[in-house]
């Protein structure tokens, strides 16, 4: 019983661990990351279907500044290009043949502070779901305490187990945000 909810709660934690991780990387920090802008949405195909961009083209950085955009259908670089522009990331695409540039420009001091704020927020928000995870375990083996499928000896071995799972979530998300940290603030 308590082995299967820890597989239960670690499954839980990882899966918001791991949105978390997406929603960071997609917090500019100066570098060219594919992750900027692959999930804007785009009309395409004369407004008829919404696509993400990574739906639609290979996203790949060139060098440290610039990202390459090359479109699986070459008819839908303009709808691309519209996309990104009023997506209002600060980005600016330009259309070269067959394939989209974006240039990164550099992030101002002022800049840096804002999205080091933004990415501590969404870490945070990591950091809630992780808590909300263990809650929903610890209330399950209480439940199952009160059921008698557990007695009160095995509810607080699962709870000391479930918190050091929390733990260690929690540490990864720590890790994330100085890894973030220090790629936002390395100039």
């Amino acid at each position: 019983m308590i082995a299967q909810l820890l597989v239960k709660t670690r499954q839980r934690m990882q899966k918001a661990y791991e949105v978390t991780q997406t929603d960071i990387a997609s917090v500019r920090s100066g570098r060219a990351s594919p992750s900027l802008v692959e999930n804007i949405i785009i009309s395409a195909y004369e407004n008829t279907t919404k696509m993400k961009v990574m739906e639609m083209a290979t996203v790949t950085t060139q060098d440290a500044r610039t990202l390459i955009i090359a479109a699986y259908d070459p008819s839908q670089i303009p709808a691309l290009d519209k996309g990104i522009k009023e997506a209002n990331i600060g980005l600016t695409p330009l259309i070269d043949g067959d394939i989209i540039r974006i240039s990164i420009p550099p992030l101002s001091e002022e800049r840096r502070l804002e999205y080091l704020k933004l990415a501590k927020t969404k870490i945070e928000s990591g950091k809630i779901m992780i808590r909300q995870a263990r809650g929903e375990s610890i209330k399950e083996m209480r439940h199952a305490l009160e059921e008698r499928l557990i007695n009160e000896d095995e509810k607080t071995l699962g709870e000391k187990q479930i918190q050091e799972v929390t733990d260690q979530f929690s540490q990864k998300l720590d890790e994330l945000s100085k890894q973030k940290e220090a790629e936002l603030m390395q100039i």
